[in-house]
């Protein structure tokens, strides 16, 4: 599924158009994106919880040449799927 497909199947489950379905999904990912870069997170139950985690600086090891480079400190994403969806999958 992309996001197209998450329109169409919001839209036919609502009875909305697709363009009102598109902003309500541009608005739950907006919302959920800044959540996350405020460093909150956003958790929905028996869905899961989005949130962030910082992996620290370190050194790497460039494969072509050998050379040893630095690896720069990132902010990331993480999704852990709650009970219900997890049950619904298996």
């Amino acid at each position: 599924m992309n996001k197209g497909d998450l329109i169409s199947a919001v839209a036919e489950g609502a009875g909305i158009t697709k363009a009102q379905a598109g902003e309500a999904v541009a608005t739950v990912f907006g919302a959920i994106q800044g959540t996350l870069k405020s460093g909150d997170k956003a958790a929905f139950v028996g869905f899961g919880t989005f949130s962030t985690s910082v992996r620290k600086a370190r050194d790497g090891r460039n494969p072509l040449t050998g050379a040893t480079i630095k690896i720069a400190e990132k902010t990331m994403v993480k999704f852990k799927a709650g009970k219900a969806l997890s049950e619904s999958v298996n």
